[in-house]
């Protein structure tokens, strides 16, 4: 016969250590939530029509060169792009270089134009 692993004569047994802490303190009651009412909550208040100013608006001049496309972009008469749409390929962009500040070669054009940039992926 097999043998079991207990022994025959029953051993006291040890007193268990509670997990829970002694000094738990109860939740307080949940208060009451307010009535429920058909009533409409009061209107947002009142958002101000304000204008866009014309100055800032980008003002955008299109030119046909043969059978290319040149966009020139500007703000407040300021050039800061170029879109040059070819007649074979996909267009490509030309701005102004905003980092550099003033330059002092202003005889040498494009000193403030970054080199074309083409668009990879559009979202």
């Amino acid at each position: 016969m097999p043998v079991m692993g207990e022994s025959a004569v029953a051993q006291p047994k040890q007193a268990k250590q509670s997990s829970v802490p002694n000094n738990l303190i109860p939740l307080p009651e949940i208060p009451e939530l307010p009535p429920v009412t058909d009533t409409p909550p009061s209107s947002p208040p009142e958002v101000p029509d304000i204008q866009p100013d014309p100055e800032l608006e980008t003002q955008v001049t299109i030119i046909k060169r043969g059978e290319d496309t040149i966009e020139e972009h500007r703000i407040n008469g300021e050039l800061l792009m170029i879109k040059v749409i070819p007649r074979i390929g996909p267009p490509y962009y030309l701005k102004k270089n905003m980092g550099r500040g003033s330059h002092t070669h202003a005889g040498e054009g494009g000193i403030d134009v970054s080199a074309p940039m083409w668009q990879f992926l559009k979202f």
